[in-house]
């Protein structure tokens, strides 16, 4: 795994803040404490980082990654019952805006749950090549 690492780490001071914390704060809190708990542990944390989006090479919009970390990691933060569809849809988007491999979808619910999403930018790139290519042949 890519990045194995880091994701450990991150997931240790997302469990290390659950424990704490527990369940029913607001997501910038949970946002706000790991981001104090990571950089504890060394590692480099943007966050709100602006993830602009393109349409045909003009910017159309932009979204805001809760943490990056190291630059290689983006986390998506929730305080909800259960991680939903709209959450991967969510995560899948800022990773498919970037040149960013590795994600996590940390939910700080009832029950700490998290889910590691790979999306590699050579998987990006062949997906557009394809889009363009059955374009091109319609």
């Amino acid at each position: 795994m890519i990045y194995q690492d880091t994701t450990e780490i991150i997931l240790k001071a997302f469990y290390k803040v659950y424990n704490v914390l527990g369940f029913g704060f607001l997501e910038k809190v949970y946002e706000n404490a790991l981001g104090i708990e990571l950089a504890k542990s060394g590692l480099n944390v943007c966050h709100q980082k602006r993830i602009a989006v393109y349409y045909e090479g003009e910017t159309v919009g932009d979204y805001f990654a809760d943490i990056v970390v190291n630059g290689t990691v983006i986390l998506v933060l929730k305080s909800v019952e259960s991680i939903r569809n709209e959450h991967f849809a969510q995560l899948t988007n800022y990773l498919k805006a970037t040149q960013i491999e590795v994600g996590l979808l940390l939910n700080f619910g009832k029950k700490p749950d998290f889910k590691r999403m790979l999306f590699t930018n050579d998987i990006k790139h062949s997906q557009q090549k394809v889009f363009q290519e059955e374009w091109l042949e319609s």
